[in-house]
């Protein structure tokens, strides 16, 4: 089992790079971010830091919120936290191509990064060791409103973000319409094609894991 754990978390980490390739390919687009891409850029504009420092503190600060709403925390949603951003800026900083202008272009730039997206996610939470802070933080959400759906509870969410990012001068544009409501349907397309089932798979949280290293099974 310690073993399994191990490299369920190299699994992570080559998910998280293989997301933020995706991620990397749709800020590239230029033709607008999605929600909290664009609060994290927007952040970069008037901090000290560049987009990958601002979105992993970002993260952190709801990892916080998540561990006080009481949800389910594994290493896996840690790690997200930690490498993400940092991930996505790594692919920025070296990008030798020149700055994207062409609006149909990007658009099919943005598709590919969903895909990309998409696979990285997978291959993340097959390792079952917890969602993203993000994730959790919309599942912790869902539950202290249960009269509304949890798409609407999303696109709330997902609307206070967009708001903060615009506020900061984060880029938004259509890039951010087809990201809010392309990017799932992309999403379910891919699991169907690669026949990955999210809501099959059974997270293990920090306690859960780390007793399993201990007794090594």
């Amino acid at each position: 089992m310690r073993q399994k754990i191990i490299i369920g978390w190299l699994r992570i980490v080559a998910g998280l790079f293989v997301f933020a390739f995706g991620v990397h390919l749709t800020i590239y687009a230029n033709i607008g971010l999605a929600p909290w891409d664009c609060l994290g850029m927007g952040i970069s504009y008037h901090t000290p830091f560049n987009y990958g420092v601002s979105m992993t503190l970002m993260a952190l600060a709801i990892l916080v919120i998540d561990v006080c709403m009481k949800e389910r925390i594994g290493y896996g949603t840690i790690i997200d936290a930690l490498l993400t951003g940092n991930f996505v800026q790594l692919f920025n900083s070296f990008n030798p191509l020149a700055e994207n202008d062409n609006l149909w272009l990007g658009i099919a730039i943005m598709l590919g990064g969903f895909v990309f997206m998409a696979f990285g996610m997978a291959i993340y939470m097959k390792s079952e060791q917890g969602c993203g802070p993000r994730d959790a933080l919309l599942v912790g959400l869902g539950k202290r409103l249960p009269k509304l759906p949890i798409g609407l509870v999303e696109i709330i969410l997902w609307a206070m973000v967009l708001l903060v990012g615009w506020l900061l001068e984060g880029p938004v544009g259509i890039g951010t319409l087809i990201s809010t409501f392309g990017a799932g349907l992309v999403l379910q397309a891919v699991y169907i094609v690669i026949r990955f089932e999210p809501r099959k798979l059974k997270h293990r949280d920090l306690w859960e894991t780390t007793k399993q290293l201990r007794n090594g099974k």
